[in-house]
C-alpha cells in the first residue's frame, strides 16, 4: 500500500488489482463504476487505510530524524571527550618531560658534587 501512495497512485480495491491506476481512472471517467466506487463505506475504509500508511511513513521519518540527531549529539560528545583526553595526555607528557629534566639536573649536580669531593 505504501508503494502506491509513494507513487501518488490510489490503492486498488478488490477486483482492481493488476489494472493500471491510470486505466482505472479512464474507465471511471468513461462512466464505468469500478468495484467499490459507489460505496461510501468502502471509500471511507480506503481513506483510513491510506491515512494509516501515511502515518506509518511519517513515524518512520520521525524515527529516522530522531536517530540522526541522537547520532549527531553522540558524535559531539565523543569528540569533546577525545579533546579532553588528548589535552590531559599532553599535560601528562609535559609533566613527565619536566620530571625527566629535573632528574637529569639532580644527577648532574650530584656528579659535580662527587667530583668536587674527590678533588678536595
Amino acid at each position: 500500500m505504501a508503494a502506491y501512495l509513494q507513487k501518488g497512485e490510489r490503492i486498488p480495491r478488490r477486483g482492481e488489482i493488476g489494472i493500471d491506476p491510470a486505466k482505472i481512472a479512464s474507465y471511471e471517467a468513461a462512466g464505468f463504476v469500478m468495484s467499490g466506487s459507489r460505496h461510501v463505506r468502502m471509500n471511507a475504509v480506503r481513506q483510513r487505510k491510506e491515512a494509516q500508511v501515511v502515518s506509518a511513513e511519517e513515524k518512520r521519518a520521525a524515527l529516522l530524524a530522531q536517530r540522526e540527531s541522537a547520532q549527531a549529539r553522540e558524535g559531539a560528545i565523543i569528540s569533546q571527550f577525545r579533546e579532553m583526553v588528548d589535552e590531559r595526555l599532553a599535560v601528562e607528557e609535559r609533566r613527565a618531560r619536566e620530571r625527566g629534566r629535573e632528574q637529569r639536573g639532580r644527577e648532574q649536580r650530584d656528579k659535580e658534587r662527587e667530583e668536587r669531593g674527590r678533588r678536595a
